[in-house]
């Protein structure tokens, strides 16, 4: 509704939302020349075989053009017997009776009625008659035109492997299975298909994800072990054996109870849930600690196991629990995170906040009963005291004492950290998601408008030989007329039909070198290809944008769209990160304009219609009906030989025929030139809109080592140099990685109103204080400074994955402060203001405080030390910020509770049952 009449049926693609799992070439490995038809129909048969995999959910088949039934006539033998490609198509489409010719209704009987002879060979197209002249002579097809079955021609797309051509066949499988085990039933069906393959026909798997997953998943695990083993050795140091190993149980105990919620829930083992698990090793075992702490000190006061593991749980059920629910929250609008960015990180926090709350569960229930048994039953006095380190804890005690009797320069001295950090992060370049941690890389080749796909096939051919000659290149599949078949989750398919457009696949020897690979070959293909637009592009994280760099330029004249569009691209171009632009309003594509005299057409029986629908007849064919094969229906489609069509001087030479008066049947032949002149001038600009307004959008791409926010001040800057303005009635914004970043962000922060009220609410309710709940949030903003320093000191772009650890940066920095002032509240004589209670309360907490702080920063160790950009920035800032958090810890919240609190009351639900606690030291 509401498109021109003879507009294209629309066309609605719902089917290239998610990457293929695995590719499969069939490469034509004959010395004889490529049969498109013969690999066409090969890939037919492997498509059935692997929809009917078990798992399977999509299965297409990329560079092979449609198939076709070409009724070829020569332009002499056709305009000799008066017949136009029209004329022949229709006696095609009428000798083709595949239709029902009607019903009889008996008495006893009803029969459906058809007459014999539908087209069903090439033989019976071949015996088509033709009337001729006007003796209505009868000819048959076969007579004066060439009848083949083969892939139209000139052909829509090509696949190209290792220099051969190639017909690929995607595969996708349902979510929810597990990868391996589905890709082992994939090539299993590939084996066995493989065994009948006709012979000149190569079977490869280009690409399997499933490699991908398990390497990626096998790292993850070795990240998780050494996560568990360092977390474990901490736990022996600053605990002891037994208090270690009960500790230490919690950890598998956590993650088994994880795992069987997220199996309930719905959510599978990927590479984000395993990293949450990573992410929240540190914090498995924060509850059982304090769990553990408090059970063996009441069991050195005297009391009864079961006495000491009530009185520890009615303690710490509340402030605990308020520290876990706020470290919730913090991961909590991750989770809830809408569009493509959520789909992608949200798996983080969902097993960070499913481990946290079972961890919590456990430690107030198992862990605290197995507290109270083990201890006891060993009989030791000190069964949690591990290893003394006099040499930290003297002057640490001194300095507390110092910080607690300056109260106010303490609290100064603490902030100085965070100013630093917050001050540090606004001279960090931003990035919305970093590079792939892939060995892999795609290279997009653009030729003019005009150019044709064997144009554009040699251009990819002679790229792909500077591709294979290089030593830390694997392998290079290329694709022209059409996008590569997505490989990679963010990759847009939008190219269909494009024959100037070619784009490959490029398989690298690994992650080393793979930036500097791309800046040589992006300089080396731009300079063996001067005249193409070469774009060598990295695989990027998160959702995908259209190019890194975009500038849409709004108004309604396109001519004046076009000309601030050329401005924008100048300064675009002078840009060192940019490499290519793009327009979408620039030039129009040259074009053929035949200037017809339309009274010269009258006096040769023609309208302009007519003249065009009857050139474009001879070019371009037209449909004469259809053979029907199995399930396939495979048009009919009459035209001129390829060289009449190919040459322009045959072109020029072509005549058009029209009806002539009279009633005769024949047809009467008009030279085209008789009709006008032939020039060749640039078509009327394509309109392009976004959102109903009409737009130039500047696309800008970047080299792999540059940062796209950096292109985007540079070209603020030079804009405002150059005098770039908008006149009245236009105006400009930018897209690509800024606005993705922006609506990143704005999805990230729309649930987080809500999340913080309930924040407050649990905080003051755990406290029944409004001046205690204000030093837990003051702690929670500083810890956002302490991780922005650690992203400022190790130089990364601050980005996505960066906000994503902040906030859950809070939630963890804040379980120490919550756990330091439910202590100090539950002693009468700290709220007085007795400094020595005081410092007495922060000693009672060092060591748990110590110990959670130390195992989760190991927790995070190996993804600080793992490979490429998305992990190390993300761990740096929460580790970083946690470890720096501990100055936080000790020389601030105590020191704020003591100007806040001092002689003042404090209702703690949380301490109504405390109990006199003997200090420890470090």
């Amino acid at each position: 509704a509401g498109l021109p009449s003879d507009a294209g049926e629309p066309r609605f693609i719902d089917d290239r939302g998610y990457a293929y799992t695995l590719l499969t070439a069939l490469i034509w490995d004959a010395d004889s020349p490529p049969n498109g038809l013969i690999l066409k129909r090969t890939a037919e048969e492997l498509q059935s075989v692997l929809r009917n995999v078990p798992g399977t959910e999509y299965v297409a088949i990329h560079g092979a053009s449609p198939e076709e039934i070409a009724v070829t006539l020569s332009s002499d033998v056709a305009q000799s017997l008066g017949l136009s490609e029209g004329q022949i198509a229709t006696a095609i489409a009428q000798a083709d009776a595949k239709g029902a010719a009607g019903q009889f209704f008996g008495a006893q009987s009803e029969y459906t009625i058809e007459v014999e002879g539908e087209l069903d060979s090439l033989d019976r197209l071949r015996r088509v008659p033709l009337s001729v002249g006007e003796s209505s002579t009868s000819i048959q097809l076969g007579d004066v035109a060439d009848i083949n079955r083969a892939i139209q021609q000139p052909a829509a797309e090509l696949a190209i492997v290792d220099g051969r051509y190639a017909v690929v066949v995607g595969t996708r499988m349902q979510d929810g299975l597990r990868v391996a085990s589905w890709t082992n039933r994939v090539l299993q069906s590939l084996d066995v298909f493989e065994a009948d393959l006709s012979l000149g026909i190569e079977q490869r798997v280009i690409f399997n994800h499933a490699e991908y997953a398990t390497d990626r998943f096998a790292s993850l695990l070795m990240n998780l072990a050494v996560g568990v083993g360092l977390v474990v050795l901490i736990l022996f140091f600053t605990l002891g054996v037994r208090a270690a190993l009960l500790v230490t149980f919690a950890i598998p105990m956590t993650t088994l109870g994880a795992l069987m919620v997220m199996n309930i829930v719905g959510i599978p083992i990927h590479q984000m849930s395993v990293t949450g698990l990573i992410v929240a090793l540190g914090h498995m075992v924060d509850a059982a600690i304090v769990v553990c702490d408090a059970v063996t000190r009441r069991l050195r006061l005297g009391l009864s196991p079961r006495e000491a593991v009530k009185q520890s749980v009615e303690r710490l059920w509340l402030p605990l629990l308020s520290s876990t629910l706020t470290t919730v929250f913090a991961f909590m609008p991750i989770s809830l995170l809408p569009g493509s960015a959520g789909e992608f990180v949200g798996g983080i926090s969902d097993s960070v906040i499913i481990a946290l709350l079972v961890s919590y569960l456990l430690a107030m229930t198992v862990i605290a009963a197995l507290a109270g048994h083990f201890f006891h039953r060993t009989g030791t006095t000190q069964p949690t005291e591990g290893l003394s380190f006099p040499v930290v804890a003297v002057p640490f005690k001194a300095l507390l004492s110092a910080s607690l009797r300056a109260p106010r320069l303490s609290v100064l001295g603490a902030i100085i950290l965070p100013a630093l950090g917050f001050w540090g992060v606004t001279t960090l370049p931003t990035q919305f998601f970093p590079e792939a941690d892939r060995n892999q890389f795609h290279v997009q080749l653009r030729l003019s408008p005009q150019s044709s796909l064997e144009a554009t096939l040699k251009a990819a051919d002679k790229a792909d030989a500077i591709l294979e000659a290089s030593d830390q290149i694997v392998s290079a599949e290329w694709f022209v007329g059409n996008s590569v078949p997505s490989f990679y989750y963010n990759l847009a398919m939008d190219q269909d039909g494009a024959k100037n457009f070619a784009e490959a696949m490029v398989t690298t020897e690994g992650l080393d070198g793979l930036e500097d690979l791309q800046i040589e070959m992006q300089r080396t293909l731009e300079s063996a290809l001067p005249n193409v637009q070469v774009l060598v592009r990295t695989l990027n994280q998160g959702p995908p944008t259209i190019a890194p760099v975009e500038l849409r330029i709004f108004g309604r004249d396109l001519d004046t769209l076009r000309t601030l569009g050329e401005d924008a691209r100048a300064i675009l171009a002078q840009i060192p990160e940019i490499t290519v632009t793009t327009a979408t309003i620039a030039g129009g594509a040259p074009k053929l304009w035949l200037e017809a005299d339309e009274e010269d057409a009258l006096r040769a029986g023609l309208t302009l219609q007519q003249v065009a629908g009857g050139l474009s007849a001879k070019l371009q064919g037209v449909r004469g009906g259809s053979v029907i094969e199995g399930e396939q229906e495979i048009p009919v489609i009459v035209r001129l030989d390829s060289p009449t069509r190919r040459d322009m001087t045959e072109i020029s030479s072509l005549s058009i025929s029209a009806p002539q008066g009279g009633g005769a049947t024949g047809l009467a032949a008009t030279p085209l030139l008789s009709l006008g002149e032939l020039d060749l001038r640039p078509s009327p600009a394509i309109i392009s809109r976004y959102q109903g307004e009409r737009v130039n959008t500047i696309s800008g791409f970047v080299r792999s080592d540059a940062l796209p926010a950096v292109a985007v001040e540079r070209f603020r800057a030079m804009a405002k140099e150059n005098g770039f303005t908008m006149p009245p009635g236009y105006r400009y914004e930018f897209g690509g990685d800024a606005e993705a970043r922006s609506d990143a962000v704005g999805n990230l922060l729309s649930s987080v109103g809500i999340i913080i009220v309930a924040t407050i609410a649990v905080v003051v309710i755990s406290f029944n204080s409004f001046r205690l709940s204000l030093i837990v949030f003051m702690v929670a903003a500083l810890s956002m400074g302490l991780g922005m320093l650690c992203l400022t000191l190790f130089g990364f772009p601050f980005g996505f994955q960066p906000i994503i650890a902040l906030m859950g940066l809070m939630g963890v920095a804040i379980n120490a402060a919550i756990i330091i002032l439910s202590g100090l509240a539950a002693k009468p004589e700290a709220v007085m203001g007795d400094l020595k209670a005081i410092q007495a309360g922060v000693m009672e907490t060092s060591r748990h405080i110590t110990s959670t702080t130390l195992t989760t920063f190991a927790g995070f160790l190996p993804l600080i030390l793992s490979e490429g950009k998305f992990w190390p920035p993300f761990a740096t800032a929460i580790a970083g910020g946690v470890l720096l958090s501990t100055i936080i810890s000790f020389f601030f919240v105590p020191q704020m509770f003591l100007l806040l609190t001092r002689g003042k009351p404090v209702r703690d639900r949380a301490a109504s049952n405390a109990s006199e606690i003997v200090a420890q030291p470090v």
